[in-house]
Formats: C-alpha cells, structure tokens, sequence
C-alpha cells in the first residue's frame, strides 16, 4: 500500500505529471524507492550524475562546502520536487552535496533510461522542456515573492504548498532546522520566528516542527492580500 502511495506522489511531481502515463509507468518500474534517515547523505559533490531525484516524502538540502570548512545551503526540496535533472541528463557530475534533512523517501530515475526514452519520442523532451520551465517559474515567482509579499505572506505561500488538502483544517510537517526554511524564503531565522507569530491571526500554531492550519482557505486569502493590508495585520516579518 505504502508504494503504491509512494508512486501516486511520484507520479504528480513535476518531473512526471507532464509526461505520457505508459512513460511514467516505464520510469517507475525501472526507478529505485529509498528511505534516507535524517543527516543521511543522498549523494556528494564531484559524484557522476547518473538518476534525477524525486522527494516522495521529507525533506532534503542541496550544499556546498567552502574550502574553510562552511557550508552553503543551496537549496531545499519538499514533497513532489525534484532535482538534479540538468546534470544527469547532461552526464556531468554533481556541483553539490544532497542530505536528508528530516526521514525521507526518495525516488531515484536512472537518467539513461530517460534519454533514451526522449530519444524514441520528442514528445518527451517537451514535456521535460515543461518541467524545466515551471522550475524557472518558480524561481520568478520566489523572487517576486521577495518584492512583494511581506515575510509572514512568504511563509504563508511556503505552508500552503505543502497542505494536501484545498480547504479546511491541516497539519504539515517542517524540518526540525528552521535556518532550511528561513534560507529558502529569504530570511533570517529569527525574522521566520516573528513571522510564524504574527500567523496566528491567520489560523496557524507552530507546534515543533508541525504547523497547524485552522482553516487552508484562510490562510490562502491571507497570503494574497495586499501587502499593505498584510502589515496592518501585522505581517511583516
């Protein structure tokens, strides 16, 4: 039961939603399903990108470590994200390390299978040429989201792609780090903290690392209100 759940999330990631269902069906037999612990390694910097990664559950970090020893947070993926697909399809090797940062379940695809498959059928590369545009997208939209949305929107928008559901209550699981969130919304982790505050008007309680949801919908009109508006609220953050 849980891999048939395993492969409905994969199936509605962005990789794949895009894609002819008898090709899907031809990824996921050939691809691998693996559980990661929490601080357990997924891949390492200067590796052969051989698979693309999908995040079927938890979360992961991509990062570099500078020559001092410091680490860089490059990014942070959620449920039904994908990545390391420039890379592996080019055959190149990783720029960067990949770590679980909560229990995870990720699925692997080989990338060989996947260029032979668009080889067959340029179908295919329109639909990963999709997938590679709603990436691009999302970066617009995160740098939009900087300019115009106040920090307790940004947090807002972040907490509602992670709900299942469209309305009414939810519950969703964050990492146990919130300096991963406050990175990937542009913030500073104390800034996170005020902002995670000022969304108790809006129906939120952060519970550890468990956000509490009064009502999807609620929270949905906050985070398009008017900037304005969102800071008389007390939403800046």
């Amino acid at each position: 039961m849980a891999h048939e759940q395993n492969k409905a999330v994969a199936r509605n990631s962005l990789l794949l939603r895009s894609l002819p269902d008898q090709h899907v069906e031809t990824l996921l037999s050939h691809g691998i399903f693996r559980h990661y612990d929490r601080g357990e390694t997924i891949f390492l910097q200067d590796e052969e990108a051989a698979e693309i990664h999908v995040m079927i559950e938890g979360w992961a970090k991509l990062f570099r470590i500078a020559p001092n020893g410091s680490e860089t947070v490059v990014s942070v993926f959620a449920r039904g994200e994908s990545f390391g697909e420039a890379v592996a399809l080019k055959g190149a090797r990783y720029p960067v390390s990949a770590e679980a940062v909560t229990p995870a379940e990720v699925l692997h695809i080989p990338s060989s299978l996947l260029v032979s498959l668009m080889k067959q059928e340029p179908q295919i590369s329109i639909s990963i040429l999709a997938s590679t545009f709603a990436h691009l997208h999302s970066l617009v939209e995160q740098l939009e989201q900087l300019k115009a949305q106040t920090g307790a929107q940004r947090v807002a928008e972040f907490l509602l792609k992670l709900c299942r559901c469209d309305s009414g209550g939810c519950e969703v699981v964050l990492p146990y780090d919130k300096v991963l969130i406050a990175g990937r919304l542009g913030m500073k982790p104390e800034s996170l903290s005020r902002a995670f505050a000022r969304l108790k008007t809006a129906g939120v309680e952060i519970k550890k690392n468990h956000a509490v949801i009064e009502d999807v919908q609620k929270l949905r009109g906050y985070a398009e209100i008017d900037p304005a508006e969102a800071w008389h609220k007390g939403g800046t953050a």
